[in-house]
């Protein structure tokens, strides 16, 4: 790694701290694109972690608003903000595409970034986000690796404490668990350790979640695993936009992050600002405003979440959606200020229930905003299983929108 690190600084042009982060673009692109109808999005200031389960039971839901049928041509978008006119310019990326851009843009910007992992060179990674980064920056600085997480894992730790800001891509999340103790015990803790004397810029990206039929150990959702790790920071992306910002406000914090990617969002477009852009990592994105009960969500269940808003709409019922984004820490100023005006909560998300995201979200809210609360707060989570292979099984394992529709209409029905 010496000599990787000899060559890039033979390249560098300047030398010194990475520049701060930028502000977030004022523009806002609300229009996405994906295989199912989807509700109009903002970005807003937000932020939140979500933990449940899908087989969480709210009773028999109430039959006074007629039937639980998904609407799927309902309009169930609300501006959060007068800002969110969709703006002229820009450019349409697929997800997969925008954080390519942003991990290229990073590399142009800072001579110290670098990639490391399986297929990351040539063969443009996995799924393509570093597609013609080899022969545009060359090898050393997108370093193939062979089938090693855990080694190349610490390479990459070690290289980060040199003055490098390594990007490490886990060909999947699941694999990830063979570099577990190079992640916890170094990646988050030597900055501690160490007495304050090194700090650990490193970003830990790669897709997870369950895909279509890729099995247990292709279908792992780590958020869990690494939420109770001291001195990690983390992060969900859900559209093109905030990927891109995401990617590079991660490469240039001083604080090792991992960035968690659905590998059902890769092919999600949308138009995202041609200005340079990063988004903060300690804040949530309100979706959709909303009076009557706040849903926290991340991730693809951000799509599940406004799905079933349009049959809620249809229902007469107001939500509030708030996509997390960052998993830890919470932004319990955004969840707050949202749980004092609605009363009433639902998580949503994609992970296991026990000892997860949504649990420690629930317990979270429980100790701040416990006196606002006009209900329990709901939880609604894939099941305390491994994901299956089959089909019919697998969708059964995670949530629903129709489940999302019933938990909201027994809530709101809690006086």
């Amino acid at each position: 790694m010496a000599m990787a690190r000899q060559a890039l600084a033979a390249t560098a042009v300047t030398t010194g701290n990475v520049a701060p982060l930028a502000a977030s673009s004022s523009s806002r692109f609300p229009r996405l694109q994906l295989v199912t109808p989807i509700l109009s999005h903002e970005l807003g200031r937000c932020r939140l972690a979500t933990r449940s389960s899908a087989t969480s039971y709210f009773g028999t839901a109430p039959q006074n608003r007629g039937t639980t049928n998904v609407t799927t041509n309902a309009v169930a978008t609300k501006e959060a903000s007068a800002s969110s006119a969709t703006t002229t310019g820009g450019h349409e990326l697929l997800l997969f595409e925008a954080l390519r851009e942003g991990l290229e843009e990073e590399l142009d910007r800072d001579p110290t970034v670098c990639v490391i992992g399986e297929d990351v060179g040539h063969y443009g990674g996995s799924y393509k986000v570093t597609k013609g980064f080899a022969e545009k920056f060359g090898d050393w600085r997108l370093l193939d690796t062979p089938i090693c997480e855990n080694s190349f894992t610490g390479m990459a730790i070690g290289a980060a404490m040199t003055g490098l800001r390594p990007v490490i891509e886990g060909m999947n999340m699941g694999f990830l668990l063979l570099a577990y103790n190079q992640i916890a015990n170094n990646c988050g803790m030597l900055h501690y350790t160490s007495g304050g004397q090194f700090t650990i810029p490193v970003v830990i990206r790669g897709p997870g979640g369950v895909g279509r039929q890729l099995g247990a150990e292709h279908s792992q959702r780590l958020e869990s695993y690494f939420q109770s790790v001291p001195g990690l920071q983390m992060v969900a992306c859900s559209t093109p936009y905030n990927a891109k910002g995401l990617m590079k406000a991660a490469i240039r914090s001083e604080n090792p992050v991992i960035l968690f990617e659905h590998v059902l969002l890769y092919n999600l477009k949308e138009k995202i600002p041609d200005e340079e852009y990063t988004c903060c990592l300690e804040e949530a994105e309100l979706v959709r405003p909303g009076e009557d009960i706040t849903i926290l969500t991340y991730s693809r269940m951000r799509y599940h979440v406004t799905q079933a808003a349009k049959t809620l709409v249809n229902k007469g019922y107001d939500p509030e959606i708030i996509d997390i984004r960052s998993l830890k820490p919470f932004d319990m100023y955004t969840i707050g200020q949202s749980v004092k005006k609605t009363h009433r909560v639902l998580i949503v998300e994609e992970c296991m229930r026990t000892g997860g995201i949504g649990a420690s979200l629930r317990a979270a809210i429980m100790e701040n905003f416990f006196d606002d609360l006009d209900a329990p707060i709901g939880c609604l989570s894939s099941q305390d299983v491994p994901t299956p292979y089959a089909g019919p099984l697998e969708e059964l394992t995670v949530v629903q929108p129709l489940q999302i529709v019933a938990a909201v209409e027994q809530l709101c029905s809690r006086e």
